[in-house]
């Protein structure tokens, strides 16, 4: 039975992320991974599915090369070689995290973990069963995919993000069920790859809960390149042959049969709690299953802490990293609290969405007088001499003091731009303070800035509305 302050279940962005912060506060830590270290981020999905999106772009402006005047045949995709080398993008990150952990005294454990009481667990591994006994325990489980009634994980033609990451050809025909954004960054691989898209989902709008305004320019991009979209549609059953599935679709217009190779299924994620007899001891959790903590990521019991996915929503990687240090000096007692004003969420679709803070209907209903600006990339000289026009960028804020509350971008490099505007929500900045900031030209962060300019009533190249 080893004896540790501080035991992590689960090797993901948040629990690894915390098991190296309380390495580096000088606590015995163990943390405890049944997979690989990295988690679902780094094994199947964020790090893996953002090789496969470069490769698949940058294939894509290729072919399409010769209004730049890049003239080029007969490209093909080798995807043994790409599979080789996104395994080896993950190998790199997956060492670097064991060498840190290491380097901080961190012990990795690989197997799966149960709670047997609040400080005891006994984790089952390749050679037997160890116990561990814990001052203060962290549960990172994260999430796994959901299924549907009669809708299955196969592996083969009933697939999950991860065996969509580890195909060896582009399927003719792909059905994408859930309109969410893994089923959109896959359909924005798979098209460039070849494949013939079809999504069906169940609201009215892909990617449910996102201004209709930034899914309007990536759901045009997909259908004019041939995807076929069925919202607020229903699969009703799925049949397996050999090598295809067939699907029955409810649809507004009536019932369609839907033949493909292969079905992505990602419509939405459960939380992994089984084995942690959190009811038992008497960790409070929500309805569907999501434990409950504060702002400190202290559940109901004390000396029992939660990050990450197993929380619940947002499902962020780089939300669940900012809780495992919160976690982590939680713990060590030092002044620590999840406070953060801005939290930035980007979805690598074509083009990219990014967004922070409060849209415009979320600050109307908190009560605040707003002020909606925005710069189109079609007027930004570096996105005209990258050939990337389509999208904007749209600034809401506090019409009576020029506070930014939220910031939302459609277009080249969104996912890397909004970092600009997270930062500048929590320094409290206005339109102003962005205004008067100097951006380099020629950049794509200067539409933010042109966006502001235009929110602080001074635009200057765009017409003063």
């Amino acid at each position: 039975m080893r004896s540790v302050d501080v035991t992590v279940v689960g090797g993901g962005p948040g629990g690894y992320v915390c098991a190296i912060r309380a390495g580096q506060l000088g606590l015995r830590t163990i943390v405890v991974e049944r997979y690989r270290m990295g988690g679902e981020c780094l094994q199947m999905g964020c790090i893996p599915s953002k090789s496969l999106i470069s490769v698949a772009r940058l294939y894509d402006k290729a072919r399409h090369g010769s209004k730049f005047g890049i003239k080029a045949s007969a490209l093909e995709i080798d995807y043994q070689a790409l599979q080789q080398w996104r395994s080896g993008v993950i190998s790199t990150l997956e060492a670097g995290i064991g060498s840190l952990c290491k380097g901080y005294g961190v012990e990795i454990m690989k197997g799966e973990a149960e709670l047997v009481d609040r400080d005891r667990l006994v984790v089952s591994t390749a050679g037997g069963t160890e116990g561990i006994t814990t001052k203060s325990l962290v549960v990172a489980t994260g999430t796994r995919p959901m299924e549907l009634p009669g809708v299955s994980f196969d592996g083969k033609l009933i697939m999950s993000s991860k065996e969509a990451l580890e195909l060896t050809e582009a399927p003719a025909r792909l059905l994408i069920v859930g309109g969410g954004a893994i089923g959109m960054e896959f359909a924005s691989i798979y098209q460039k790859f070849g494949s013939q898209i079809t999504i069906v989902e169940l609201t009215g709008q892909l990617l449910p809960g996102t201004d209709s305004d930034l899914v309007g320019l990536v759901q045009r991009n997909l259908e004019r390149n041939g995807a076929k979209i069925l919202l607020k549609s229903k699969v009703l059953s799925v049949e397996k042959k050999e090598n295809a599935i067939n699907a029955a679709v409810q649809t507004p217009e009536g019932m369609v049969d839907i033949e493909a190779e292969k079905l992505l299924l990602s419509v939405g994620k459960r939380p992994n709690t089984e084995k942690m007899n959190l009811a038992r001891i008497g960790v409070r959790t929500s309805e569907k299953g999501y434990i409950v903590t504060d702002e400190h990521m202290r559940t109901t019991v004390s000396g029992i802490y939660a990050i990450g996915d197993v929380r619940g929503p947002p499902l962020l990687a780089h939300k669940a990293s900012k809780e495992g240090i919160v976690a982590a000096e939680s713990i060590a007692g030092l002044p620590t609290a999840a406070d953060w004003k801005a939290m930035p969420e980007a979805v690598f679709t074509d083009p990219e969405i990014a967004t922070v803070g409060l849209t415009e209907a979320k600050a109307v209903e908190a009560g605040y007088p707003i002020k909606k600006s925005r710069f189109p990339f079609a007027a930004l000289g570096r996105a005209l001499s990258t050939g990337e026009t389509e999208g904007f960028v749209r600034v809401v804020s506090d019409i009576r003091n020029g506070q930014v509350l939220g910031v939302q971008i459609v277009g080249p490099e969104a996912s890397n731009l909004i970092s600009e505007v997270a930062l500048a929500m929590e320094m409290g900045a206005t339109v102003e303070d962005i205004a008067l900031t100097v951006h380099p030209h020629p950049t794509l962060p200067e539409a933010i800035m042109e966006a502001a300019e235009a929110a602080a009533g001074k635009p200057v190249h765009q017409l003063r509305l």
